[in-house]
């Protein structure tokens, strides 16, 4: 691999770190989209692009997500009751909705990308927070909310924070401890997505040299080695810094990568 593909892998890692720490979203909706135009650059096969991509980025997502919820933990930002009871839904939502992308051509998947990058973003712009109006679920209920949420996640490859933390502040959960508690749903649906992506694409024809599955492995292994270091410094700037505006100048960064990710599928 050119020297140059190590370097764009690097930096990639080192700003999914950081926002992933920051605004507990995982690092997929960077990742995935940059991934595809990398990709595309490196001559990956068109029909697999966005598989690759997803599956890569679930994959990078997993050392992240670790050192994320660490650094949460750290500052008493997880609700690990939620976390206990949303994990099997999690973990079948995700892993299941992977078999589902693997049928789902390349182009459908980017349409549904941006789509749903696109209703993240108008979230995180207007602001929009569900009122508190209630306290949560018991554990069969948070369960089925993580399969919903892992099956949306399997095929965006996003930790699920944009939607575990408008579910969890709608049920009463302070937005530091959602995003905290956010952060480390992110790891079940990072290890069941990474598995399942790997397993639906094991003999796939054509990929190139360091895929297994739809996993690309030498981004994988550039990319959280830096953000692992990164997450956590992105946990602390999430104590100081004001989020919600954050929030937004990281909303039309989204919209502009979903986009660039449209056209360099579309245009083949």
């Amino acid at each position: 691999m050119d020297p140059i593909w190590w370097l764009a892998y690097l930096a990639l890692g080192g700003v999914v770190g950081i926002f992933a720490g920051l605004l507990g979203v995982g690092g997929g909706g960077i990742m995935v989209p940059l991934l595809t135009s990398l990709f595309a650059l490196q001559g990956f096969p068109h029909d697999t692009l966005v598989h690759v991509a997803l599956g890569t980025s679930l994959a990078a997502i997993v050392p992240t997500s670790l050192a994320s919820l660490r650094a949460h933990h750290r500052r008493g930002g997880v609700v690990w009751s939620v976390v206990r009871s949303i994990t099997p839904g999690i973990l079948v939502g995700t892993f299941l909705g992977t078999f589902l992308a693997s049928h789902v051509p390349t182009s459908g998947l980017a349409i549904f990308f941006a789509c749903f990058m696109a209703f993240v973003s108008l979230q995180m712009l207007i602001n929009l927070k569900p009122q508190p109006s209630r306290t949560l679920p018991g554990a069969w209920g948070v369960s089925g909310v993580g399969l919903g949420i892992g099956g949306i996640s399997a095929l965006v490859a996003i930790g699920g924070g944009s939607l575990t933390v408008p579910f969890l502040t709608w049920c009463n959960v302070s937005m530091r401890r959602a995003i905290g508690t956010s952060a480390a749903v992110g790891l079940p649906i990072a290890l069941a997505g990474a598995v399942g992506y790997l397993i639906n694409g094991w003999g796939e024809p054509g990929l190139p040299v360091g895929t297994l599955g739809f996993v690309y492995w030498p981004a994988v292994i550039l990319m959280s080695g830096v953000s692992f270091f990164t997450a956590p410094l992105g946990a602390r700037l999430a104590h100081r810094l004001p989020v919600s505006a954050l929030k937004r100048i990281f909303a039309f960064v989204l919209m502009a990568l979903s986009l660039k990710m449209l056209f360099t599928v579309l245009s083949g």
